[in-house]
């Protein structure tokens, strides 16, 4: 996911700015010292105002969502002031805005702000694109706590928040000052407060510099199961990585990596990430580091890279992002999909994961998204659809937005003879464009293509926004990979049914999901949909273990042996049981799996070329 911000200043810009009349600038302040019924208030003092009436808008939607989530549902008590303390006559639009009538004597907003980690009701919110009001920890993802007064997004925001004694704000802001219980950051508009969230409890960082940038670790565990030091002892020599790939320099000076952990489940049900310009905010499962390590290696890297994209290089549309009405580019190839390709191509050029494991992950993808989405579906149709009538193919964008850039670089290194691809050309975007410079949507095909081939435009115009599936066989023969042959075998059957997995804070549980298409072996051990799994012959089986301890006793069991699985099961009167199910093993015949594989004999030619492109 991702966010967008676009205003990088130099020294002597903000020295300029910092000399604007107060009259100019809002001055918004969140105390997160006084709580109450979950809430905490939101002081601001406003610009002066030229208008009769004025509109106060809180985002409806918010960069990298992809979702429409009303943050002014989280308002409360409402209340603008004018310099005498006098209340002004206020009457709400919509759920996102308030209309101030005689705004011209407005001088001061207040109101409440509720979270949304607790929320109930419909339409819950992404926890890393959400707000926590705790006693030992505020998530202060600044869109859902502050807005702007509408045709006023331009001016610059001094904010303060007082924080109770001892608590540190991680944060990618350098703050104008920090105090014991007062901290104070200057902003240059409203997207670059949005762009920037906090996260402030007490402290548990770690940093490091990547190139020119301090990278910090900010970390929140409520039972100190986990910390920021043994993060960044697993993300470090990925974020070194990174910054050798992208030439040494990044565009910018401060990053931040903001994680939650938590031992409940969210209210959204889901686990992830959310990209800022110079930061990113995680919600995620506390558990031991050996547990989560490798996917947060993974998270951490995609998040990271997008510094690239949208920061340096991003359309008009998300220049000037609109929080109430957006406007979608066609450019989520970009945006997400290069970021999540370039995630796993600079760890295997930089030798931190082997040709086999990159091309397995690739291969990953290629199943997934041609199984689970609409492969005929043009890439930039679903990107500029993708809030509301494409919005299930979405995630086709971590997958076939990948491959699209695979397929992309390899195109551009068979027509550079090995010296140019994907990350060259960001590299390029990125001077061409950068952090003030937008392109036009319409325009960026062409773009690349006269600062790349002509044959490019070809690719974009066929695979991205045609409606042709992409030959990903005949893209990855270039470098001398291809499908293992064809062919069948005889496996142990755990049934054919149906698995899902269920992750809480307190278990991880695999259970039955449904028994359609079930052979004699389910029918015989007397599976019924909902069962969860809980051991076969001794062995436990819980979400995070339950592929390698299947896989172990396929290996170790034949045809005729006798299986025992535990269950726990639902009982028509609501009640729980563990129950024993028997039966003896049994083999079927199954297609032998495809995959791919780096070819023995490669010419010379294809092994220079996958030397070229994956280092």
């Amino acid at each position: 996911m991702r966010n967008f911000l676009l205003l990088l200043l130099g020294l002597s810009g903000i020295a300029a700015r910092a000399t604007e009349p107060t009259s100019n600038i809002y001055t918004a302040t969140i105390d997160l010292t006084v709580v109450e019924n979950d809430r905490v208030k939101v002081t601001i003092d406003v610009p002066e105002i030229t208008s009769d009436n004025i509109f106060y808008c809180i985002p409806k939607i918010v960069p990298g969502t992809y979702n429409i989530y009303d943050f002014g549902r989280f308002v409360f008590d409402f209340k603008a002031y004018n310099e005498n303390g006098v209340a002004l006559k206020v009457e709400p639009v919509d759920v996102n805005r308030y209309k101030i009538f005689n705004a011209t004597t407005l001088k001061k907003i207040e109101y409440w702000i509720d979270d949304t980690y607790d929320m109930t009701g419909d339409n819950p919110i992404f926890e890393p694109a959400g707000t926590n009001i705790a006693p030992d920890n505020f998530v202060v993802n600044t869109f859902g706590f502050i807005g702007y007064l509408d045709g006023m997004k331009e001016n610059d925001y001094e904010l303060i928040i007082k924080k109770p004694a001892g608590f540190y704000g991680s944060t990618p802001l350098k703050a104008k000052s920090v105090g014991t219980n007062l901290d104070k950051f200057h902003l240059d508009d409203y997207d670059h407060l949005a762009d920037s969230p906090l996260l402030y409890a007490v402290p548990d960082t770690a940093s490091t510099m990547v190139g020119n940038a301090q990278v910090l670790i900010g970390v929140y565990s409520p039972n100190k199961v986990i910390t920021a030091k043994q993060i960044m002892d697993n993300v470090s020599e990925i974020l070194a990585a990174q910054g050798e790939y992208l030439g040494g320099k990044l565009p910018v000076d401060k990053y931040a990596f903001l994680l939650y952990f938590t031992d409940t489940t969210g209210v959204s049900g889901g686990m992830g990430a959310l990209e800022h310009k110079n930061s990113s905010v995680y919600f995620l499962p506390e558990t031991e580091i050996e547990n989560i390590a490798p996917m947060l290696r993974d998270v951490c890297a995609h998040e990271f890279f997008h510094v690239v994209t949208p920061l340096a290089i991003h359309s008009r549309e998300i220049a000037d992002f609109n929080f109430i009405e957006p406007k979608m580019s066609k450019h989520l190839w970009l945006y997400e999909g290069q970021t999540e390709y370039a995630a796993h191509h600079a760890q295997v050029k930089a030798g931190l994961i082997t040709h086999e494991e990159f091309i397995s992950r690739m291969q990953g993808k290629i199943e997934n998204s041609t199984s689970y989405y609409n492969d005929t579906l043009p890439f930039t149709t679903m990107s500029l659809g993708c809030l509301d009538i494409y919005h299930e193919e979405y995630g086709n964008v971590y997958l076939k937005g990948a491959l699209i850039n695979m397929c992309l670089d390899i195109e551009l290194r068979q027509l550079s003879k090995g010296k140019y691809g994907t990350q060259e050309l960001m590299r390029d975007l990125g001077k061409e464009f950068g952090a003030n410079k937008a392109f036009n949507d319409d325009e960026l095909f062409d773009k690349i293509t006269k600062m790349t081939y002509p044959e490019i435009r070809t690719f974009f115009t066929t695979y991205v926004e045609g409606d042709t599936p992409i030959p990903y066989e005949t893209y990855l023969k270039k470098a001398g990979i291809s499908l293992s042959p064809e062919g069948t075998m005889e496996v142990i059957s755990m049934g054919n049914i149906s698995m899902n997995y269920n992750i809480t804070a307190e278990s991880s549980t695999i259970f039955i999901e449904n028994l359609e298409g079930s052979n004699s072996f389910a029918k015989d051990m007397g599976y019924k949909v909902g069962d969860k799994f809980l051991s076969i012959n001794g062995q436990s089986l819980t979400a995070g273990n339950a592929d390698r301890a299947i896989n172990a006793w396929k290996q170790t069991t034949k045809a005729g042996d006798k299986v025992v699985v535990m269950v726990e099961r639902k009982l028509d009167n609501g009640k729980v049981k563990k129950v024993k199910l028997k039966g003896n093993a049994i083999t079927v015949k199954v297609p032998m799996p495809r995959n791919l594989m780096l070819d023995e004999q490669a010419t010379p030619e294809q092994l220079a070329f996958r030397k070229a492109w994956l280092g």
